[in-house]
This record gives C-alpha cells, sequence and structure tokens, in this order.
C-alpha cells in the first residue's frame, strides 16, 4: 500500500511544485503554443524544473565581436551541448556590437568632411564567421536532440524492464528474502538512468514506485535489520528537508531552483521510511519545496514585467522613428533637423534593456528596417542634391562667361543694366557647396567690379558735369522761392520758364538727388497755390521731373512701360468721353431734372477731356526724354 506522500508523488497532488515550478522556457513554450501546455513535461510533479534562464549580473562580459565570436567557437566546436539561452545572448551582443560599429564609422566619416551619401557598409569577415559558427552551432543542437530522443526511448525500454523484474519479485513472496540483494541492484540500476519521454515520466514512476512499496510490503527481513533501512532513509531525508530550509536564504533564486531540483531528484531517490513518519517527513520537505518556488516563480514574474515594460518603450520608440521617417524633408536643414532626432531616439534605444524573448528579435527588426529606411531616403535625397548642385554650378558658370564678355563694353548705360541683370539672375539660382560656391561668386564679382571700376573711371567727367547742375538747379530753386516771397507781375510766365529750365537740366549727384528734388517740389507746391497755377499744369511739371529722375535710374526700358501704360489710358478715357458724348444726344431737356443731368453729364466730358490732354502732354513729354537718351 501506497502512504499519503507516495500516493501525492503518484498522483501529481503537489500543487505548489506542479503549478508554481514552472521554467522561464516551459512558460515561453506555453505563451507560444498552447497545445504544449497540455502535455506532460520530461520531469515528474515533484521535481523542480531545470531553469537554463541566468540572470545578467552572472552573464559574461564581451568587449569585442571577436571575444564573442572566438566564444560561440567554443561552443559550436565543444562536446558539451549548446545552451540556447547564451547563444541567443551571444547573438544579440554580437549585432549590438555591429551596429555600434557602424554607426561609430558613419559618424567618423561625417566628422571627417565626408558626404552621408558616399559612406558604404564595407563586408564584415567577423560577421561572416559569427554566422558560420551559428550554422554549425544550429545543426549540432539538432543532432544532439535527436540524440537525446533516442536515448529517452532507450532509458524507458531499460526502466520498463526493471519495472517488470520487480513485479515478478513481488508475485514470488517466498523469495523475497533470496531477491533482496537483486532488488537493491536494480534499484541502483534505476537511479543511473536518465530522462525518459515526458509522456511516460509521470506513468512510469508510479509504476515504479507501486511495486517497490509492495516488494517492502513483503519483504520477510527481520526487524532489526527493516528499521535499520527506515532510520537510514529518514536520517537521509531529513538531511534533505534541512537544505531544501536553507535554500529560503540563498540570495541567487535561479540557484536555490537548481539546488532544490537536485534535492528532489535525490529525495526520490532515497527509500521509504517508517510509515508513522512518512507523513510529517514528506510535509516537511514539501513545504520547504513550495518557498523556493514561489521565490523562483516571483523572480520570473518580475523579470517579465520588467521585460514587457521594455517592449512598451520599444514600441514607442518605433512609433516615433515612424513618424519622423514620415515627415517631409525640403532642404538640408530638415535632414539635419531629422538626422539629429534619430540619433537621440537611437541613443534612449540603448539604455533600454532587452524585450520578452519572443519579441526581442522582432522590435528590433522594426526598429532597424525604420532606421535603414530614413538612411536610405537621406542617401537619394543627397544624390539628387549633387545632381541638383551639379545643375546650378553650370548655370553659374555660364553667368560667369557672359559676364566675362560684357567686361570690356563701352556702353556704359547698356552694359549697366545687363550686369544689374545678371546680378539678380544670380540670386535666382539655387545653392551649391559652399567652398565651390564662393570661387564662384569670387570670379563673377570681381567681373562685374572690373566693368563699373572702368565706367565710374571714365564717368570722372560726368561727375564734374553733375555738380555742375546741381549749382544751376541751386540757382533755379533760389529764383523760385523769390517768386514766392515777392510775387512780380507776369508771375506765372516766369514760373513756367524756370519750371522747364530746371527739367532741362541734367543729372545732379546721386547723393544730392532727392534733397534737392524734395526742395524744388516744395517751392513749386508753394508758388502753385500762392499764385494759383491750374493742378493740370502743376501734375504735368511734376510728371516731368518724375520721368527725369526715372531715365537716369532706370533706362529707356523703364520710359517705354510707362509711354505704354499713358497710351492705354489715353485710349480708355477716349472711349469712356465717346461714350458720355453719345448719351448726351438721348437726353430730353424740357424738365428740370432733365436739366440737372445733362449739365452733370457735361461736366464729365469736360474732366474727360482735360484728363486725355494732360495725358498726351505726359506722353510728348516721355518722347522729349526719350529722345534725350
Amino acid at each position: 500500500m501506497m502512504d499519503s506522500q507516495e500516493k501525492d508523488l503518484a498522483t501529481g497532488k503537489i500543487e505548489e511544485v506542479n503549478t508554481e515550478n514552472v521554467s522561464t522556457e516551459e512558460v515561453k513554450n506555453q505563451e507560444e503554443n498552447p497545445e504544449v501546455a497540455q502535455m506532460p513535461q520530461e520531469t515528474s510533479e515533484v521535481e523542480t524544473p531545470v531553469c537554463n534562464d541566468v540572470p545578467a549580473e552572472e552573464r559574461r562580459v564581451y568587449s569585442s565581436k571577436k571575444e564573442v565570436v572566438e566564444r560561440l567557437r567554443e561552443i559550436a566546436q565543444g562536446e558539451d551541448e549548446p545552451d540556447k539561452d547564451e547563444v541567443d545572448f551571444l547573438k544579440t551582443i554580437f549585432y549590438k556590437m555591429h551596429i555600434a560599429e557602424r554607426e561609430a564609422a558613419f559618424k567618423a566619416h561625417i566628422d571627417n568632411g565626408g558626404d552621408e551619401a558616399s559612406f558604404q557598409i564595407l563586408p564584415d569577415d567577423e560577421e561572416e564567421a559569427f554566422k558560420a559558427e551559428m550554422i554549425i552551432v544550429k545543426e549540432r543542437r539538432a543532432k544532439l536532440l535527436r540524440q537525446q530522443e533516442e536515448e529517452k526511448e532507450n532509458n524507458l525500454k531499460r526502466k520498463l524492464e526493471i519495472i517488470e523484474k520487480i513485479k515478478t519479485m513481488v508475485t514470488s513472496p517466498d523469495e523475497a528474502n533470496k531477491s533482496y540483494n537483486e532488488f537493491k541492484a536494480l534499484q541502483q540500476e534505476w537511479k543511473e538512468i536518465k530522462n525518459v519521454p515526458a509522456s511516460m515520466v509521470n506513468e512510469i514512476w508510479r509504476n515504479y514506485q507501486l511495486y517497490v512499496e509492495q516488494f517492502y510490503d513483503m519483504l520477510k527481513l527481520n526487524i532489526e535489520a527493516r528499521e535499520y533501512d527506515f532510520k537510514k532513509n529518514l536520517e537521509k531525508k531529513t538531511a534533505l528537508c534541512e537544505a531544501a530550509e536553507k535554500l529560503a536564504d540563498e540570495p541567487d533564486v535561479i540557484s536555490a531552483s537548481r539546488q532544490l531540483q537536485k534535492l528532489h531528484q535525490e529525495y526520490r531517490e532515497t527509500g521509504p521510511v517508517a510509515k508513522e513518519q512518512r507523513e510529517e517527513i514528506w510535509n516537511r520537505f514539501k513545504a520547504a519545496s513550495t518557498i523556493v518556488n514561489k521565490r523562483h516563480q516571483q523572480y520570473f514574474e518580475d523579470l517579465r514585467a520588467k521585460e514587457e515594460d521594455n517592449l512598451v518603450k520599444k514600441t514607442a520608440l518605433c512609433e516615433k522613428i515612424e513618424a519622423l521617417v514620415e515627415e517631409p524633408n525640403n532642404n538640408f536643414a530638415d535632414w539635419e533637423k531629422h538626422t539629429a532626432e534619430l540619433m537621440e531616439i537611437q541613443k534612449e534605444w540603448k539604455t533600454i534593456g532587452f524585450a520578452p524573448q519572443k519579441m526581442n528579435v522582432k522590435i528590433f527588426e522594426r526598429f532597424r528596417s525604420s532606421c535603414d529606411k530614413f538612411f536610405n531616403m537621406k542617401t537619394e535625397y543627397y544624390k539628387t542634391l549633387k545632381e541638383t548642385y551639379k545643375a546650378n554650378i553650370e548655370k553659374k558658370r555660364e553667368l560667369i562667361e557672359r559676364a566675362r564678355a560684357m567686361k570690356d563694353s563701352k556702353e556704359w548705360r547698356k552694359t549697366s543694366d545687363k550686369f544689374v541683370q545678371l546680378q539678380k539672375e544670380w540670386k535666382t539660382i539655387g545653392v551649391v557647396p559652399k567652398k565651390q560656391g564662393d570661387q564662384l561668386w569670387e570670379e563673377f564679382l570681381g567681373l562685374c567690379n572690373e566693368f563699373f571700376e572702368a565706367r565710374n573711371k571714365e564717368g570722372a567727367g560726368q561727375r564734374n558735369e553733375e555738380h555742375a547742375n546741381l549749382e544751376k538747379k541751386r540757382n533755379i530753386i533760389a529764383q523760385l522761392k523769390e517768386l514766392a516771397d515777392n510775387p512780380e507781375e507776369g508771375a506765372q510766365q516766369k514760373v513756367q520758364e524756370l519750371v522747364e529750365e530746371y527739367n532741362a537740366v541734367g543729372h545732379v549727384p546721386f547723393k544730392e538727388k532727392d534733397k534737392v528734388y524734395d526742395e524744388y517740389h516744395t517751392v513749386v507746391r508753394e508758388i502753385y497755390k500762392k499764385l494759383n497755377i491750374s493742378a493740370s499744369r502743376k501734375r504735368l511739371n511734376n510728371f516731368k521731373a518724375k520721368i527725369k529722375n526715372v531715365a537716369a535710374e532706370k533706362g529707356g526700358n523703364a520710359l517705354g512701360n510707362e509711354r505704354q501704360r499713358l497710351i492705354n489710358q489715353y485710349e480708355k478715357l477716349k472711349s469712356e468721353a465717346q461714350t458720355y458724348e453719345n448719351n448726351l444726344g438721348f437726353l430730353n431737356a424740357s424738365s428740370k431734372k432733365g436739366n440737372s443731368l445733362i449739365d452733370e453729364m457735361k461736366r464729365k466730358v469736360q474732366k474727360l477731356k482735360d484728363e486725355i490732354e494732360l495725358v498726351k502732354d505726359k506722353i510728348r513729354a516721355i518722347n522729349e526724354q526719350a529722345d534725350d537718351l
């Protein structure tokens, strides 16, 4: 018969061990494949599972990719089974270093004055070596898994044979004492046999334990030998309980879990104790196991929570960089701004720990994909920018050649206008690289200066004439002021003669132009006001002074444009006056209202005719000014 702890062992009633003692790998398998969660585990319910997770503080620190490759090569060529967690860790560390090296090379390229578009990612021998070793490791793991399965099948076959032998012994009570040594040998052989297929672990253990107990119950040993056997087993199980209880204070949770697994294995392999002590010793061992298992479970729950938090942070960074990729980049400044933002995001990424294992690679691939997309777009932009630079350089060289062809011209006014136009065209051309842009501008500016210096040298005599004209205009202004202060008979005629004389005088120095112009118009307005000279005459005189300045500053083209505008105005006014005159013929003057309307229309017609005459005078003034050019 089985007592309570053997029943627990046989039926899986140790809930604390069965439900809480779940390794990280099993949790991940259950999360990723629900069907696997329903299958029996490889170890029995009383065993704490083997945990391959190693805390970050226990992992080796690697200072270079070469060290990582060497460690992976040791694993690939070693005899021990490759540890999956360590291999995954090596892969993560290697590519973290690999990406950091690539970023450092890119930064050094830029700092040395290189163009981002010209940066090339060179083949990496260490990466190729790493990939080659990874292939070997994967092949070894696959081979080892096949060998392990074959070994488990053989172990199952041997254990079934042992059970059958013990079962045969149980059916022969009279031979029990004689079979005792053989029975102990079978027990030792059972302990030496390792794992069996997971689907058979519980069933085969229950059968073995059943027949072992039956054998002990029928064994006709003397009382002293039986009690001695029970006593030794109790001492062993008590020591195992004490060892399990000490694990509650073990600071390394992972190590405590592994040690507890070994204690469970030893407990299973230790024979029974006296019936009255079996329940007590088992409950003590189970209670100590529960404490360790809960700490182990809590440790990995906290670890998973932290990894989930890291996943949330990394997902947010992925979303930020994906939004950054979609933002428009219309110029160099936009690209520099967004590149700086992306580099800050990459720095923040490096400060975040690992995400859950099943998502760690995926989230990194998402992040790297967005970064690659951004830099590929940037590279393409700079390729296009190079073509734009080339076109702009050609345009500026063309303007330089045109300036070179004109610099020796003696047609000062005409060529000056052309040089001014060239300078305006230069401003409309887009940017070029700063160094080349400065060289081209210096060459262009030198040609412009060469022409204008020659023109200024030639115009020295013209400046003397301008000073003489300034004196003439100031003399006329003085006479006008005298007339304004002391009007005399025939003053209007005298004013008109002085105005015409002023308009006939040539250019004055540019610095004095505005001052003498304001002084002249101030006194003319005063005289017109005092002498009541018509507004039309005043407007015409002002216009003549204006077009003279326009001709001096902007040349004949500006006068031509003004003349065409006045011709269009003349045609419009003439058509409008004709319309009013036609309408007058249809009005009846018999009524008072009719007379008032006719008078109003006549006034409008007369005003239009006066305006037409003024426009005609302005056109004549432009023609006279054009003849003087």
